[in-house]
């Protein structure tokens, strides 16, 4: 029997400490970056943003068009000329034939094209800020996936920890039992906690598996590829709130976005506005015509030149609806500056509350970390005490517990801790990439 609890708990253990990829938090931010599809797309949705932000889209520039109309007819005619003569054809063919070049300009439109140009500008800005919320996401869920797996990590090798002590109190256990210093009930016991040690490891190894799938997935690669990672985790001790406060009130993407989405109400409110001015066109072109009829003063005719004219028009009345567009883009300025205050204030609120758990646990991994050194002198003086059975096994097992409860927590609250930060400099703009 113990020669098969040796071979399942080498077994366990190779399996993670087989030669693996060691995943660097840079290679896996690197890899994210370059091929997440989330990623992809709205950096293309930024250059569309970017390609719209012309002159042309702003509706400043003319259009030239080329123009060819042909018409024909073949018609039965009578015709009854002044003097009372009757001219009649059956099948008369006529012919009327144009073509050229035209140019269409808007020069002046209430200087509602200037506001376009306006808003096609705030646009591109919105794509890139839009773009780099969306970088920051999966940026800051790779960062969250990966320290999952330092602290699951971490996790593991305080369970293997407590398969070797367990392995060494059976072992004790059967050798006290050979000699007649010991109860059979005595090594059931050890076995029955190296089994419910094995079990732990078990779900802990599955948890680990699924987590290595999910970074797979946001590294978009191959989803059982194999790996390990850095288990080192270390923190920013400089993190000052009212500076995190400030920075994150010029580069929160999403308070930024919102600041260009008030940005666009007001540009809309005055290209509304502009809509009370006239607009005025200038067209101009050059033009072929001929024409051709078989009965009729005159039988063909053609020319050729130089057109071009002005056309103005200028509203007057449209039933009330330009004071009604005007009242409802103001409506829509006020609701994007309530909406941007209010985006202010949720990002203080989220800041400081972020901030109060950051610094509670700093001081809680401090704790757990001393509290882990005394679990451990703990668990040696109590294994020490075992070996020449001077304790019971049920204080033995208490230390051992109490050692990797200690270990867990030790790795959870730095992964907390961890996490805390990675969300403030997120909120804060800040996060490395």
């Amino acid at each position: 029997m113990q020669q098969i609890y040796k071979i399942a708990l080498l077994l366990l253990i190779g399996f993670s400490t087989q030669a693996q990829e060691v995943l660097t938090l840079e290679d896996a931010l690197k890899l994210a970056l370059e091929n997440n599809y989330d990623i992809k797309i709205a950096t293309n949705n930024s250059k569309i943003d970017a390609t719209n932000n012309s002159l042309a889209r702003a509706g400043m520039l003319p259009s030239v068009n080329a123009n060819l109309t042909n018409s024909n007819s073949i018609l039965d005619t009578k015709q009854t000329q002044a003097d009372g003569s009757v001219r009649e054809l059956d099948g008369a063919k006529n012919m009327n034939l144009s073509y050229g070049v035209g140019l269409d300009w808007t020069i002046f439109d209430g200087l509602s094209m200037f506001a376009r140009k306006e808003q096609l500008n705030v646009l591109e800005q919105q794509g890139k800020a839009e773009m780099q919320t969306a970088i920051l996401n999966k940026i800051s869920a790779v960062y969250m996936t990966y320290f999952d797996l330092v602290q699951q990590q971490q996790v593991l090798a305080s369970i293997d920890t407590a398969i070797v002590i367990s392995n060494q109190r059976l072992e004790t256990a059967q050798n006290r039992f050979s000699i007649g210093k010991a109860s059979k009930l005595e090594v059931l016991n050890a076995q029955v906690d190296l089994n419910s040690d094995l079990s732990v490891l078990l779900k802990q190894k599955e948890a680990y598996r699924i987590t290595k799938i999910r970074m797979n997935e946001l590294l978009i690669r191959e989803l059982q590829t194999d790996f390990s990672v850095n288990e080192a985790i270390t923190f920013d001790q400089n993190l000052d709130f009212a500076t995190l406060t400030e920075t994150a009130q010029k580069q929160n993407p999403l308070l930024q976005s919102q600041i260009l989405t008030k940005k666009m109400a007001d540009l809309n409110l005055k290209q509304v506005k502009g809509n009370r001015y006239p607009t005025v066109r200038l067209t101009s072109g050059y033009n072929f015509t001929r024409s051709e009829s078989s009965l009729g003063f005159v039988t063909e005719s053609s020319g050729k030149g130089f057109v071009y004219g002005v056309t103005a028009s200028v509203p007057i009345f449209n039933g009330f609806l330009q004071n009604k567009n005007e009242k409802i883009a103001k409506y829509q300025v006020e609701n994007a500056g309530l909406v941007l205050e209010q985006q202010k204030l949720t990002l203080e609120t989220q800041l400081a509350s972020l901030y109060a758990s950051y610094q509670t646990n700093l001081e809680l991994v401090k704790v757990e970390e001393k509290n882990i050194e005394i679990a451990k002198q703990n668990l040696d003086i109590t294994l020490a005490k075992f070996k020449i059975g001077t304790i019971t096994t049920v204080e033995f097992r208490t230390a051992q517990q109490n050692y990797v409860e200690a270990s867990v927590r030790y790795s959870n609250a730095q992964y907390v801790t961890k996490i805390s930060e990675i969300n403030l400099k997120e909120l804060a703009g800040t996060l490395s990439f």
